[in-house]
């Protein structure tokens, strides 16, 4: 018995024994995890409490912005009232984004996060993200740029200026847009159409041209810059043709309201506007087939013959395959909004109309084309035919809408410009180059307009005359597309030379030559004109008139368009123009009839003919 209890007794101490570490083990467990979960959690708070203040930040700097933008416009309604034209709210814009970047840079003071003190790492590149393991768990970052010089010295307020520079795609991907496609939409059609041959020679052929002249010019500043020691990096030939490019994009917006406030002539306004729109995408694939210039030998920037015919490959495919894609869109719309009832619900007809022009952008961009250069085609082809399908109501809610967009999105642009100045902090200004350049604008927009016009003006009838030559030379303002091409790549000393430069640039001509336009338009007695309230519905009556009487006096290619446009995609697009079982051939009858909607005809009852008649007289008077 004392043996058999000495037993039970060992097996009761071996099971508390057993049971204490069981205790002991699970306690240690349950305090690993809750230290585990603690530490988490203090994690997960700091990053809550980081999220948080960058929200706060991001707020504050929108707020900025909107400010800017309710003084600009605030003064410009000033300047409007008073009648003052002596500056455009553009050149507003910019002075108030100048003052707004001199207070973040030098007037306020923010003591930087200890946080974000920098660590040292060795690399050869600049990779575009990176994992880090902190204590176990992995952070991802995403390059945003260099924010220190060569030095390792950041600007005074580096922490806040870089918190009001904004991503270069921002620009391509959501300002651009809704301002070329407005440039498309609102083009003046029978003005722009009767003009197309001279307003297509400027903005392809002449784009061209002033791009190489710059590019020659600037490649000789260089060299005289290089001769002098005042070149501090690599500065090429290639580099010389891409700022050639970027800084050939006129963007004549001041001369244009100016113009338009003062209702100057037609033709003049069709040249400047048309050619700056069409230059525009000109500019962007010129630029963009700069880039794309690869030599197979070992130097990047010796001439190559093969690599400049691919090059001029890349920019016939990029701009041929934005029209195309462009033009399809509209197509497309115009048969939906033609073979539909959505005009009996205006809401979802200006839906549909904004989602398909944007959708254009997006699929370019997608298909690896120039998404500006397509969405600019659109608006063209939306204008010829869309609008006139949509409904009263619909045309007044679209015309708006991008009249707003387009505003809004070019006032933040110059508005930025100005706070640009002071807010990037790797400016390059040198003399001889900024001397130079203003140099090579000059003469590059006058090998553009004055060979051009005595070229065209051998076939025109109504012939450009000197003095609009002369206008023409002076509006060639640079503003929103030169700044945003110049923005998007700054990463090399070149490219840092050429964005200070357009800057000054834009600055100038924004200022010198927007607010001398009434002046040079009195000294050069161009004539005002009168434009008459006329609805829509006379204007499409009176569409098909006006374009033969036009076509009358156009070249044969211009003719030949005139004759294919009215025969064919007008009445297969639109609701106007002859019925299409009358032009297509015979075989096509069922065809014909399928694209057949039942409003097609119904202005064109024999009874409006006479009055159609007279009102289309009337108005060939008053323009005339």
């Amino acid at each position: 018995l004392a043996r058999g209890g000495r037993t039970q007794s060992s097996l009761g101490s071996g099971c508390v024994r057993m049971a204490l570490q069981g205790v002991c083990v699970l306690s240690l467990c349950v305090l690993t995890a809750w230290a585990a979960v603690e530490g988490s959690g203090l994690v997960d708070a700091v990053s809550e409490r980081r999220a948080e203040e960058t929200h706060r930040q991001g707020s504050a700097v929108a707020v900025l912005f909107t400010l800017l933008l309710t003084t600009t416009i605030l003064t410009t309604w000033l300047f409007k009232h008073r009648r003052c034209r002596l500056l455009h709210e553009t050149g507003l814009a910019m002075i108030y984004g100048l003052l707004v970047g001199v207070v973040l840079r030098f007037g306020v003071h923010v003591q930087p996060d200890v946080i974000d003190a920098p660590l040292s790492c060795v690399s050869n590149s600049s990779p575009p993200a990176l994992l880090l393991n902190i204590s176990g768990r992995l952070y991802e970052y995403t390059l945003r740029g260099e924010v220190s010089d060569t030095q390792g010295q950041d600007a005074p307020n580096a922490e806040i200026l870089r918190k009001v520079t904004f991503d270069p795609e921002v620009f391509f991907n959501v300002l651009l847009p809704p301002i070329i496609f407005h440039a498309g939409y609102s083009l003046k059609r029978r003005h722009f159409f009767r003009n197309l041959g001279s307003i297509l020679s400027y903005a392809f052929v002449g784009t061209v041209i002033s791009s190489f002249v710059i590019g020659v010019v600037m490649y000789g500043c260089v060299a005289l810059m290089s001769a002098l020691g005042h070149l501090g990096g690599d500065f090429f030939f290639t580099d010389c043709l891409f700022f050639g490019a970027i800084i050939s994009a006129t963007d004549p917006v001041t001369v244009l309201a100016i113009f338009n406030e003062l209702r100057v002539d037609v033709d003049l306004y069709a040249l400047l506007f048309g050619e700056s729109a069409l230059n525009d995408a000109v500019a962007i694939v010129l630029s963009s087939s700069i880039v794309a210039y690869q030599p197979v030998s070992s130097s990047s920037h010796s001439f190559d013959g093969g690599a400049m015919l691919w090059s001029l490959g890349v920019f016939l495919g990029v701009l041929s395959g934005s029209f195309a894609l462009g033009t399809a869109a509209g197509f497309i719309t115009a048969l939906v909004t033609k073979l539909t009832r959505l005009r009996d619900f205006p809401l979802l007809e200006t839906s549909l109309f904004f989602l398909m022009s944007w959708s254009t952008f997006l699929f370019a961009e997608a298909c690896s084309i120039t998404g500006v250069v397509a969405v600019l085609f659109c608006g063209i082809t939306q204008a010829h035919y869309t609008h006139s399908n949509l409904s009263a109501e619909s045309k007044k809610r679209t015309r708006e809408l991008f009249e707003l967009l387009n505003f809004l999105a070019e006032s933040f642009i110059f508005s930025y410009m100005g706070l640009t100045l002071f807010s990037f902090q790797h400016h390059v200004f040198n003399p001889v180059f900024i001397s130079g350049a203003f140099l090579a604008m000059f003469l590059g927009r006058a090998a553009n307009i004055y060979p051009l016009s005595f070229l065209l003006n051998l076939g025109r009838s109504n012939r450009i005359s000197s003095n609009f030559q002369h206008v023409m030379m002076f509006a060639g303002l640079r503003g929103a597309m030169a700044f945003a091409l110049s923005i998007r790549d700054t990463s090399t000393y070149a490219r840092q030379m050429m964005f200070s430069t357009t800057l000054l640039i834009v600055f100038f001509t924004v200022w010198v030559f927007g607010g001398g336009t009434t002046p040079v338009l009195s000294y050069m007695n161009i004539r005002y004109t009168h434009i008459y309230t006329i609805t829509q519905m006379h204007l499409n009556l009176v569409d098909e008139v006006v374009s033969r009487s036009y076509s009358q006096d156009s070249a044969w290619p211009i003719r030949l368009w005139y004759t294919f446009d009215h025969n064919y995609l007008k009445p297969l697009l639109t609701h106007s123009g002859p019925p299409l079982i009358k032009t297509l051939p015979a075989c096509c009858s069922p065809l014909a009839r399928c694209l057949t909607s039942s409003q097609d005809y119904q202005v064109k009852n024999t009874h409006l003919y006479p009055a159609r008649r007279c009102l289309v007289s009337e108005i060939l008077a008053l323009e005339l």
